[in-house]
């Protein structure tokens, strides 16, 4: 079975397992207070032209998420997000486990904007029911997003635009991040300027497993470390993180990887678009949604595993085809034939 359902089927990228072997003989502080850490972070800074954010290394994407959002927010404030969200819908609860309402909203393509932000905001000062209620009080968005769409620069500087004027705070899950970055015309620096949080996704890119978040804002930043101990995310061999994300930082290895991902991807769609199959959603990223015909998926399936999407009519379902930085040009060029062959 050649595996195609997401980006985290293999191992870490060799550069990152290598670092990991040179490293491993190493007796280091405990908890992230190791010299890997802080040069990973400082590294960080630097590429968000930062110098003053909080970096922390987590483990996993919804573990980051439930932190920030448990530091972000008071306890009758709630965040904002895409209908789609992550947080909203492959979560488990876990922001609402922290306490926390997540106020859907709906998406386009998995993207909200800075009007529906600015509307539900409006509606909710403007009703006089509004302290029984729960607040707005963060704007969730991820890039990319569930759908493997991004955010423009310009929609995101509206976002920000908006944030400010209702003094919410600005979150982007960066689980995938690298690709995104690949495939938008957002720099880490943009994040670093317009964002209060956001983190970059490892585990999603080639690392064992971890997530670098970045906190430009301050007051956010101060006891982060505490919330990190209390959701579990204080890795005590926290050396195992920062050793990843010095390799995986240095000479832009991520955005080698963000680059090597979208580009397999988009070998794929040309295929789907030439056997004259449609996208459920115009993807940029290392995520294509293919409409089938059912028999094409049950053939593909036959040899290749994929996520089925959703259902679009009575014959066609869209399903999910992700590239990962360990997808080879053998196996995209094996289900290129296949797809040609339907």
């Amino acid at each position: 079975m050649i595996r195609f359902e997401c980006d985290y089927t293999t191992g870490a990228h060799p550069k990152i397992l290598e670092a990991l072997v040179s490293a491993n003989g190493e007796a280091c502080p405990g908890y992230g207070e190791d010299e890997h850490c802080q040069r990973a972070a400082a590294m960080l800074r630097d590429l968000c032209q930062t110098p003053d954010a909080g970096v922390h290394f987590l483990v996993g994407g919804t573990q980051a998420n439930a932190t920030v959002t448990a530091a972000a927010l008071r306890p009758h404030q709630g965040a904002l997000c895409a209908q789609t969200g992550h947080i909203n819908v492959h979560e488990t609860g876990a922001i609402e486990a922290t306490g926390h309402k997540v106020l859907a909203l709906p998406a386009t393509d998995g993207k909200i904007t800075a009007a529906q932000i600015d509307q539900y905001c409006l509606a909710h000062h403007a009703d006089l029911a509004r302290e029984h209620m729960v607040k707005p009080g963060m704007v969730y968005l991820s890039h990319p997003t569930e759908l493997g769409t991004v955010y423009t620069l310009a929609e995101l500087e509206a976002i920000y635009e908006i944030c400010r004027r209702w003094r919410l705070l600005l979150f982007v899950d960066g689980a995938r991040l690298a690709c995104g970055l690949a495939a938008s015309d957002v720099t880490l620096p943009d994040l670093g300027r317009l964002c209060d949080v956001f983190y970059l996704g490892g585990t999603k890119a080639g690392l064992l497993f971890g997530e670098a978040v970045v906190i430009p804002n301050p007051n956010l930043d101060f006891d982060f470390r505490y919330l990190i101990k209390q959701h579990g995310g204080m890795l005590a061999k926290g050396r195992l993180l920062g050793v990843q994300f010095e390799a995986f930082l240095k000479g832009g290895l991520f955005l080698e990887i963000g680059r090597q991902e979208a580009a397999q991807a988009m070998r794929l769609r040309e295929a789907f678009l030439a056997k004259g199959f449609g996208l459920f959603v115009d993807s940029p990223t290392n995520q294509q949604f293919p409409i089938l015909p059912d028999r094409a998926v049950e053939a593909l399936g036959k040899k290749y595993s994929f996520e089925v999407w959703a259902r679009v009519d009575e014959g066609h379902t869209a399903v999910r085809f992700c590239t990962s930085w360990s997808t080879t040009d053998q196996d995209v060029s094996a289900l290129i034939a296949d797809i040609q062959a339907l």
